[in-house]
């Protein structure tokens, strides 16, 4: 299937590692040109020069006000458009309640919130019609995950974002997607399970409620997200797509 991908310039946040880099991985794959952005500057170049000449790296961090305009004008510069952005940032701190600090909470805030909604106001401003607005966001969207209260609190008001998001941007072309991963093989994931003190037994304890029974794998994240991304999906704004093999019991 052609997802008319070829040429089409996307920016990827968090693309050093996880799930951002898959899903940039995958929009290469297909034809697409990246702008792929982490807080490590080696690192997020290391992370475009292995993507090739179709991608360029950029340090920034999300929670920087500049960014956002920054990463516009690279896509520019490098590649004379923009189709469209996914907004891929780190899990904030673990913790309960009565742990996680007000300073762990502010800066979660600026990276994951408001750094995500100022990337997505900045690009909505360069984006024509077919463009599109794509954010991973988390399960906890739907339910809370024990252990990671920062997360529960900010990924729902980020979807209540971008489902308005899609309403004003609709009459005009442009597209809103969010996607809802769960248990993915990624480093952050397994740092999660070992907070556990067991991380084997936390693994398969979390596999047994997924109905595939198995953690889902980078890549198949990644292929999920650069077929929303695409003009094959056309169609579909405004919706939270659970990619967790199942693990979502809801309609």
């Amino acid at each position: 299937m052609d997802l008319g991908l070829k040429d089409r310039v996307y920016i990827v946040t968090g693309a050093s590692r996880g799930l951002g880099n898959a899903s940039a991985r995958a929009l290469v794959a297909d034809g697409a040109k990246v702008v792929i952005s982490g807080r490590d500057e080696k690192t997020v170049k290391d992370a475009a020069a292995e993507l090739g000449a179709a991608a360029v790296g950029v340090a920034a961090d999300n929670a920087d006000a500049s960014n956002a305009e920054r990463l516009v004008a690279a896509a520019r510069a490098h590649f004379g458009r923009l189709d469209g952005v996914l907004i891929s940032v780190g899990g904030p701190a673990p913790g309960f309640a009565a742990d996680n600090t007000d300073e762990q909470w502010s800066a979660a805030f600026e990276s994951v919130f408001l750094g995500a909604v100022r990337l997505a106001r900045t690009a909505a401003a360069e984006l024509g019609d077919g463009g599109v607005i794509g954010f991973v966001l988390s399960a906890s969207v739907h339910e809370p995950i024990p252990g990671l209260t920062i997360s529960n609190g900010l990924r729902p008001g980020l979807a209540g974002f971008a489902k308005s998001l899609a309403d004003e941007l609709g009459p005009r072309g442009v597209r809103v997607i969010g996607l809802l991963p769960s248990r993915i093989d990624t480093a952050r994931v397994r740092e999660l399970d070992a907070l556990s003190g067991d991380a084997e037994a936390a693994r398969t304890a979390n596999e047994s409620h997924i109905p595939l029974r198995r953690y889902g794998t980078p890549e198949e994240f990644g292929r999920t997200a650069a077929f929303l991304l695409s003009p094959a999906a056309s169609y579909l704004t405004g919706i939270m797509l659970p990619v967790d093999g199942g693990a979502r019991r809801g309609f």
